[in-house]
């Protein structure tokens, strides 16, 4: 069974920075891209991050410039380096993976999260 947990949320003012992390553990033989995304209340679960396995990344316009995304492959880990923050960057914040993991003497191949973590930044 694949998990995907989720640290490092918290509160924050404004101009500060958190660094989330998200480890992927279980039967895993490899993992493709992996992301952030994030859900405030009232709207729609949207994109903040994404990166490839190869380390290609892409943001959502709103953080550009202030986070960044990395992952570590040897530890099944992605990091999400959050700047600059702004109350309007509160929201519960997901990870994201896609993972080929050991099953029945195969693979399967699926999309996991993680429970998220609540980032608050207050003005």
């Amino acid at each position: 069974q694949v998990q995907l947990v989720e640290s490092g949320g918290g509160l924050v003012q404004a101009g500060g920075s958190l660094r989330l992390s998200c480890a992927a553990s279980g039967r895993i033989f490899s993992i493709n891209d992996m992301g952030w995304y994030r859900q405030a209340p009232g709207k729609q679960r949207e994109l903040v991050a994404r990166i490839t396995r190869g380390g290609s990344t892409n943001y959502a316009d709103s953080v550009k410039g202030r986070f960044t995304i990395s992952r570590d492959n040897a530890k099944n880990t992605v990091y999400l380096q959050m700047n600059s923050l702004q109350p309007e960057d509160t929201a519960v914040y997901y990870c994201n993976a896609a993972i080929l993991s050991y099953s029945n003497g195969g693979y399967a191949d699926a999309d996991y999260w993680g429970r998220g973590t609540q980032v608050t930044v207050s003005s």
